[in-house]
């Protein structure tokens, strides 16, 4: 990069600023077409077939678009395969999502995205989107989710009467590496799919937008800084799913991901967006690179368990965790306790917890689930541990304080790792030596100190979000090292335990 300094700032004072004034000046030529065009109820079913003037405003805005992708450097986007018709497949599925740039299919086939509703009201863009008929998802609407999934459906199963929909079944960036878990959206009607990869094959990469790395403004000045940018894009056969994948839209979603990853020539990794999220929270206890959580998570999943519905029984769980104090459980009363049969899944969960003797301790998992429904609220987690449904789990009954071996207990629950050095932490906070804290101990010492456990747990260890040091293999931008697809396969056995 530092080589490309001069040019870089040459391309800053030269074509930037023109590149940038022409896509602005296209998009506010495109403003007044799509406007007209998309006048009329969302909702109303598109007549079949288009108006000429609606064809006519179709091409132009293609054109339009085109010549915007051209002005930024996409001069020829190279495509193979063939795009099939609406009545062939009414969803097309994407990946890898890199970027922003992912766009330029979408402008090239006009076809319907699945976005959040708040777009539709952003000045100038909000109406080219509008007309391209999006499927809007609320998030304050809390039957969001159901409404989208039938409109998706609706539309499929339309015969082709609808515009294509575009979806990009990751659900968020990656750095293209890998495809992470598809989400089922896309599968859940059962009818045909067209899967599309997306490639960028050029020779530095300014295109990736992700966790990690450049941010949007950087992403979108150092590639309008590039004079020519390379863009494929590929359309697969058409996947039309089995008996079996029509009932299961996890399978299909699955199914389709593997031969996209063929024509990509990537792996795949059963990880997903809300692995990163745990990896990356910005709580005051942040993973280290040994954690067992995101395998944690992962078997959560894949039994059926969901995180946003598992958090409102989180005290369900730790009532029934104090109940027992401390008491083992077996993995016949772990299965009932989670109300889910034995299976490999949870034997592999059982192993994370288990402690040589066949049993586990109930509270490290009620720990765990905290940590992965709430990942960037430390504090939280750490209540919990030390209250249980107005009573302790681990404290005891008069004044709920702890000794330094159940905050240490604690504390290795919440990262997920085998050993945990708490002595100098549990002494500072400990200021009285009196041999035991309380919670609100331990929070007026994590307001004073935010810092307390880069200082105190782990100040060699390296955060999964790579922190200050310097990983001895360097990342791609936007993937964290425990997202590898060779450590993430289904059917694996778990890679870390709590204890060794």
């Amino acid at each position: 990069m530092v080589s490309l300094c001069p040019q870089v700032a040459f391309m800053t004072l030269t074509l930037f600023p023109i590149r940038l004034l022409f896509a602005a000046f296209m998009m506010l030529l495109a403003w007044p077409l799509a406007l007209v065009a998309s006048l009329g109820p969302a909702e109303k079913e598109p007549e079949q077939p288009p108006a000429l003037w609606r064809r006519l405003v179709g091409v132009l805005l293609k054109a339009i678009m085109r010549a915007m992708w051209f002005a930024g450097g996409f001069h020829r986007v190279a495509v193979k395969g063939r795009q099939a018709l609406p009545s062939e497949a009414a969803i097309l599925t994407l990946a890898p999502h890199s970027s922003y740039f992912d766009a330029i299919p979408v402008t090239m086939t006009m076809s319907s995205v699945v976005m959040k509703a708040e777009s539709r009201d952003i000045p100038i863009w909000g109406t080219l989107i509008r007309y391209i008929r999006p499927v809007f998802v609320s998030r304050s609407d809390q039957d969001s989710r159901r409404k989208t999934v039938e409109e998706i459906r609706s539309r499929a199963q339309s015969g082709g009467k609808w515009p294509q929909i575009m979806i990009f079944p990751e659900g968020t960036c990656t750095n293209r590496t890998c495809l992470i878990t598809f989400k089922p959206g896309a599968f859940i009607p059962g009818v045909p799919v067209q899967p599309v990869v997306l490639r960028y094959p050029n020779r530095l990469d300014t295109i990736t937008w992700t966790w990690q790395g450049p941010g949007a403004l950087e992403i979108l000045w150092l590639t309008l800084c590039q004079f020519h940018n390379r863009v494929e894009i590929e359309f697969l056969p058409v996947y039309s799913p089995s008996a079996e994948e029509r009932i299961n839209p996890a399978l299909y979603a699955s199914n389709v991901r593997r031969v996209m990853a063929k024509a990509l020539g990537v792996s795949v990794t059963d990880y997903t967006f809300e692995d990163c999220q745990l990896a990356l929270a910005g709580g005051q206890l942040r993973l280290p690179t040994d954690s067992c959580l995101l395998e944690f998570a992962r078997l959560v999943r894949s039994l059926g368990l969901r995180p946003e519905k598992l958090e409102k029984d989180l005290d369900k769980y730790s009532e029934n965790a104090k109940m027992r104090r401390g008491e083992k459980v077996g993995l016949g009363e772990f299965a009932a306790c989670l109300q889910v049969p034995v299976s490999a899944a949870l034997e592999d969960m059982f192993a994370l917890f288990e402690e040589g003797c066949g049993e586990m301790d109930l509270r490290e998992y009620v720990i765990a689930l905290s940590v992965v429904c709430r990942p960037s609220r430390t504090l939280d987690t750490i209540r919990l541990a030390f209250k249980a449904s107005r009573a302790r789990m681990y404290g005891t009954p008069g004044d709920g304080s702890i000794d330094e071996d159940h905050l240490s207990r604690i504390l290795r629950s919440a990262l997920g790792v085998a050993e945990l050095p708490v002595t100098g932490l549990f002494q500072a906070i400990d200021d009285k030596e009196k041999g035991r804290i309380t919670f609100a101990d331990f929070e007026s010492f994590a307001e004073l100190n935010p810092d307390f456990a880069e200082e105190y747990l782990y100040p060699d260890w390296e955060p999964l979000h790579g922190g200050t040091q310097t990983p001895v293999t360097p990342m791609p931008n936007g993937f964290c090292t425990d997202f590898s697809p060779e450590s993430s396969d289904l059917g694996m056995q778990p890679r870390h335990r709590k204890l060794e």
